[in-house]
């Protein structure tokens, strides 16, 4: 008997919405990175739509430092069935660098140099919700720096990085 046959059945579908993502980045232009992480946090500004593709979310935000979440599913499966390596790798990558986006004045942007991720556990459909922490250990007017974590639901830590991001006028 398959394992599936045993269990209730599974919703293997998902659609996956979004509103404009220039209207964010025009915002972004006109205020500082906290600011923009903030209004990222409590609505008034559109997510990216990267952030419903992943099923991650904001939930924390301060100078230097963000929190997000992630909902893994099947729809993150690689091959071998686990969740892809680069769901962790794109969370990592969105909280170190929204972490130094909250350090940057008002026109002032970025994109990530470089990004080394250490691997430390598996993630599958029932790890549940994963926690992401990224913290600006440098900010920069050209350059910053930042690390981050990834732990599961029961705390275990699955993901380590250290990011070099370039800081440019917007």
């Amino acid at each position: 008997m398959s394992r599936e046959s045993e269990h209730a059945p599974v919703d293997r579908s998902r659609t996956v919405t979004w509103e404009n993502p220039l209207v964010g980045a025009a915002l972004a232009k006109t205020m500082s990175g906290l600011e923009y992480m903030q209004g990222l946090l409590d609505g008034s500004i559109p997510a990216p739509p990267i952030v419903n593709l992943m099923n991650m979310r904001p939930v924390a935000v301060e100078v230097g430092k963000v929190t997000f979440t992630c909902d893994p599913n099947e729809s993150h499966y690689n091959p071998i069935g686990s969740v892809h390596g680069g769901l962790v790798c794109t969370l990592l990558d969105s909280v170190l660098g929204c972490a130094v986006h909250t350090t940057l004045p008002k026109g002032q942007g970025y994109t990530s140099l470089e990004i080394k991720i250490s691997y430390l556990r598996p993630v599958m459909a029932d790890t549940g919700q994963l926690t992401a922490v990224g913290i600006a250990t440098k900010p920069g007017s050209r350059a910053a720096f930042a690390d981050g974590t990834v732990h599961d639901s029961n705390g275990k830590l699955i993901a380590t990085a250290s990011s070099t991001l370039l800081i440019f006028p917007v």
